[in-house]
């Protein structure tokens, strides 16, 4: 018996080595297949970041040796001591703290509309969504012309109606308001995604409203936006995190101007970097940028544990 139980053991013994090897030449395998991947996200992401974290603390411009200077371009800008610092600041959160919540509720009621059956839906989803496909600077120089004071076809019309006209871009009260109007143009994404949420809520619920005697309110409140609560929740996160990255429209309408209204905080960063070709500062602005936009999703995730409805949990978390 002696014999057999050694064989057994040799058996079992070299069963687990060749489990150990064949782990590790699939671990192998996976790690080579990947490495592409894996190259690009250490050489595109990783170090940029870490790049721009080191930046961030000298003064460089490109060809030159970075010389380190601590904290002081925080300084310098926390001080006050860089003039577009605040105004930068200010118009960004105007901008943002504005033109998200206006258009997550207008793209939110636009796709509760589509969703109806209305004559012609296809055509209107059609619309509406085609400004996405417009690259925006080219729908930002045509809305450019149209908003043009002197000229420009929209003051044209509202002459012709008898209504009030406006400088629009040109007026350093009115330029931020145009944007964020603007901004509703191309809500096309956001209005797309609310309708894949609102066709998914099942048909049964609003059946139940009908029997109790409900009306269109009580469906709104009580089924429609509890069940769209994730979608409501996504579109705004993406929407915050674009808003705080508004570049192409200030920089192609209005170039921050006039008197440094609409000089978001992108085109802040861009003016610093590549006009001014400070790169140590923009390294410093750009930190800031990803530590503003990383506690606006964390305030956000957090207090959407007791809001956001998630149906295959049952329940809210």
């Amino acid at each position: 018996m002696k014999p057999l139980a050694d064989f057994r053991e040799r058996s079992l013994v070299q069963e687990r080595t060749g489990s150990k090897k064949r782990a590790s030449r699939e671990f192998g395998y996976g790690i080579l297949f990947a490495s592409p991947v894996l190259l690009g996200y250490l050489f595109f992401v990783i170090v940029p970041i870490a790049a721009t974290l080191y930046l961030g603390f000298t003064s460089y411009s490109v060809g030159t040796t970075p010389k380190w200077l601590g904290v002081d371009n925080y300084t310098r800008l926390f001080s006050g001591a860089d003039p577009f610092f605040y105004p930068a600041v200010r118009a960004t959160i105007y901008y943002v703290g504005v033109s998200v919540p206006l258009g997550i509720i207008l793209a939110f009621f636009a796709a509760i509309l589509l969703n109806q059956q209305i004559a012609g839906r296809s055509f209107f989803r059609s619309v509406l969504y085609l400004p996405v496909i417009v690259p925006l600077a080219a729908s930002s120089m045509v809305w450019m012309w149209l908003l043009q004071p002197d000229f420009g076809i929209v003051n044209y019309v509202l002459d012709l109606l008898h209504l009030p006209t406006s400088s629009w871009l040109g007026d350093t009260t009115s330029v931020v308001p145009t944007m964020i109007l603007f901004s509703f143009w191309s809500l096309g994404n956001t209005i797309v995604i609310f309708l894949a949420g609102l066709q998914g809520i099942p048909s049964h619920l609003y059946e139940a409203i009908d029997i109790d005697g409900g009306n269109a309110w009580h469906k709104l409140i009580y089924i429609t936006v509890p069940m769209s609560s994730s979608i409501i929740f996504f579109n705004t996160v993406i929407a915050f995190i674009n808003g705080f990255q508004t570049f192409v429209q200030p920089a192609v309408m209005t170039q921050g101007g006039p008197n440094n209204a609409s000089l978001f905080y992108v085109l802040f960063l861009f003016n610093e970097g590549f006009k001014s070709s400070r790169m140590g500062s923009a390294s410093a602005i750009s930190v800031l940028l990803f530590v503003v936009i990383a506690l606006f999703t964390a305030v956000i995730f957090y207090f959407s544990k007791s809001l956001v409805y998630y149906e295959g949990k049952g329940e809210k978390r």
